[in-house]
């Protein structure tokens, strides 16, 4: 397997924080510390518009399989929600009264989630824009969370060093999982549902077989913080995005370690933290963000 940089995009002035691409769209998006959402175009790899402005950095985005609708969350705590079939802002919605670091939905429900520094979850009917739920999730800051594939789970992990199981279609909690020793950075289901990956500030890359919730493996897999994990759309491969300004790609068959891309390995990767991975893409392209102010596309050649 080879791996190669197709190409590098500058356009952002300040970090880049987060990135939503569908798998059968010819657009992307990109946020961060700058006053606005990028529309990007795929093909092209060049930047098309501002779509949403916003007043403080974006952390999370959200982008609905359909492609109907756009989430961002704010360091504010605002969500603004950009809708794509009218091509207008839809809601400005204040369901926090701090940042805003990760969305996600239950799409079945039509249930828009977002995670907070606050420590809280806000579940938002995406009909109606109004707020279905509110719950405590920790004393401390939620800082990700992840849907699996079913959409009958939903992972939430908190600076506390812990992974909260909630149950979506009541939001009650199953369990409690721990076992990282600092915060909870990173969170996956893989596609089949049978693993939930999680990564920390600790650089442990922890595997739990479901429905057992037992860690089956736990790997040093960074320097740093793991900041992001996606898995591939159709091979058997995950990567990894970390603080320590590597991309690491893994099997997801025998979770070992295939290939790293950084700088340190002769590769034109990123020169600072590496924030949110999508592998999201109509062909299999591999899209990284970073505090470098980069978006860099990785192609990937099957041997």
């Amino acid at each position: 397997m080879e791996i190669k940089r197709k190409a590098a995009l500058a356009g952002h002035q300040n970090p880049i924080y987060t990135i939503g691409a569908p798998t059968d769209s010819a657009f992307f998006y990109t946020a961060g510390n700058d006053k606005g959402v990028v529309e990007w175009d795929f093909e092209k790899l060049s930047p098309l518009r501002v779509l949403i402005p916003v007043k403080t950095s974006v952390y999370g985005l959200y982008l609905s399989p359909d492609r109907s609708l756009l989430a961002a969350g704010e360091r504010s705590g605002q969500v603004t929600i950009f809708d794509f079939n009218q091509q207008k802002i839809a809601a400005r919605l204040q369901p926090h009264s701090l940042p805003v670091f990760s969305l996600g939905a239950i799409v079945n429900k039509q249930e828009l989630v977002t995670a907070s520094e606050d420590g809280t979850v806000s579940v938002i009917d995406l009909k109606t824009y109004s707020t279905v739920y509110h719950f405590r999730v920790s004393e401390e800051t939620v800082r990700c969370m992840t849907v699996s594939p079913d959409e009958s789970l939903i992972a939430f992990g908190c600076k506390d060093n812990g992974i909260r199981i909630y149950n979506s279609s009541d939001y009650s909690l199953l369990k409690v999982l721990t076992a990282h020793t600092m915060p909870v950075t990173a969170l996956c289901f893989s596609p089949d549902g049978q693993f939930l990956l999680s990564g920390g500030r600790d650089a442990k890359l922890n595997i739990w077989r479901l429905p057992s919730y037992e860690l089956q493996e736990s790997i040093t897999a960074h320097m740093f913080a793991i900041y992001d994990i996606v898995f591939h759309p159709s091979l058997p491969l995950f990567a990894t995005a970390s603080q320590d300004k590597s991309i690491k790609i893994w099997s997801s068959n025998t979770f070992k370690l295939l290939k790293i891309l950084s700088r340190e390995k002769g590769i034109e990767s990123h020169t600072h933290s590496v924030n949110k991975l999508n592998w999201n893409t109509p062909d299999g392209t591999l899209l990284s963000v970073s505090d470098d102010k980069m978006i860099i596309a990785w192609e990937i050649e099957r041997s």
